[in-house]
């Protein structure tokens, strides 16, 4: 047998390999040992040792960490979303120019026809908001499109896109499906994919449609091209459901996109609903009275814990909504430089704990004598709750009009 150099020896001093003192007798019974009762001549010691184990000592229990995995997976897919969000032209310099910076500052200058707030490149951010929005079944430029109208008419009882107020008359109209969708939870937190198909109640056309009236003749093409992008997407997640079975995509995918439809939803709702003060509700605009400022100042900034740097500041939404072209990473700066010009107009949000519960109703039942109980609602804000049991509809007339309670 050949000799080999041990680390560390001297120079010239060679160790000859230890030999085995195991006789091969003693192989045999190790291997006789191992061996279950009755089995056979032709099992190994490693078949043995497995047999005598109990059967559910060798299968993972994959319970807990499939939920963990989706909810931090979906937890990243909203965070995604924020990123191909921050990727799309908000609102055009026209309405900066005109609600905003001329009343401040009326020689600002001219900007370009929207604000991208990652690159100046358009054809980067249009490729990159492309890849990102599709992986998570977000119509790209459909989705830009309204979300610019969003911004560009925040506040307004008809013009605004997304969360806006339901009139008292259209609200009579809704059947039992439709309020249940819009004003009970959790459903009401799902409902992003049926925004992107329908819009939202009382207006027509969808996301996915080049001829509804959100877009004009020269964005069709766009609409057209993130229409394909997810084309492709669905393609992928077609084959990964071949390949690895429907379950193990619904594992993979679907529940963490639907954690994801709902933090959007959950977010989304509580920047434009439910101040944290009681008599402190915000005011929504028509006619004269509506102004792109004013319209910003009923947004609401929102502390989610951890969560504020998990999806990039997400926060901070008064700045955001009135200078969207600042980028994610600048905005609490920016909106501790506002606060002071605003004073009483900025809404000083609740602060959190690591986890964000105080955004939750929690309600603490006692009994109070035989066969009766009471509940007493907890310390914790109910921002939630308390405003999808308030928040039903508005005044078909009034140019500031406020939420009301249907029952």
């Amino acid at each position: 047998m050949e000799e080999r150099l041990v680390p560390g020896a001297r120079r010239g001093h060679r160790l000859r390999p230890r030999r085995s003192r195991l006789h091969p007798q003693h192989l045999v019974r190790v291997r006789q040992a191992l061996q279950p009762a009755g089995a056979g001549e032709g099992g190994t010691p490693s078949e043995a040792v497995a047999g005598c184990a109990p059967s559910h000592s060798r299968k993972p229990s994959p319970r807990w960490g499939w939920t963990l995995y989706s909810l931090a997976q979906g937890t990243m897919f909203w965070a995604l979303f924020v990123v191909g969000h921050d990727w799309c032209a908000c609102v055009g310099s026209h309405a900066l120019r005109t609600y905003v910076w001329q009343p401040l500052t009326p020689s600002a200058p001219s900007c370009s026809s929207g604000h991208r707030s990652f690159s100046s490149n358009n054809t980067l951010n249009d490729f990159v908001g492309n890849i990102v929005h599709s992986s998570i079944l977000v119509p790209y430029h459909g989705w830009r499109v309204s979300h610019r109208t969003h911004h560009s008419n925040h506040g307004h009882v008809e013009n605004d896109e997304s969360w806006h107020p339901t009139s008292k008359s259209l609200f009579d109209k809704f059947d039992g499906v439709a309020k249940a969708g819009r004003l009970t939870l959790p459903w009401a937190m799902l409902a992003y994919p049926f925004y992107l198909f329908n819009r939202s109640p009382g207006k027509v056309g969808s996301h996915f449609d080049p001829s509804c009236d959100l877009f004009v003749p020269s964005e069709k093409t766009m609409v057209l091209t993130s229409n394909a992008c997810l084309v492709g997407m669905l393609g992928v997640l077609t084959a990964g459901a071949v390949a690895l079975g429907p379950l193990a995509m619904a594992q993979l995918y679907l529940i963490p996109y639907l954690i994801g439809v709902a933090w959007l939803d959950l977010v989304t709702y509580l920047h434009h609903h439910g101040p944290d003060k009681a008599h402190a509700d915000m005011p929504w605009y028509r006619g004269a009275e509506w102004s792109y400022l004013r319209g910003g100042l009923t947004t609401l900034d929102r502390d989610f814990g951890v969560f504020n740097k998990l999806h990039h500041n997400i926060e901070t939404h008064v700045v955001h909504h009135l200078f969207p072209q600042i980028p994610h990473y600048h905005l609490v700066e920016a909106t501790k430089a506002v606060k002071p010009v605003l004073g009483d107009y900025y809404r000083e949000p609740q602060k959190s704990g690591f986890f964000p519960f105080h955004i939750f109703q929690v309600r603490v039942f006692y009994g109070v004598g035989p066969g009766r109980c009471a509940h007493a609602s907890s310390s914790l804000e109910q921002n939630l709750t308390k405003s999808f049991a308030r928040d039903h509809y508005v005044a078909d007339t009034g140019d500031v009009v406020y939420y009301q309670k249907a029952w």
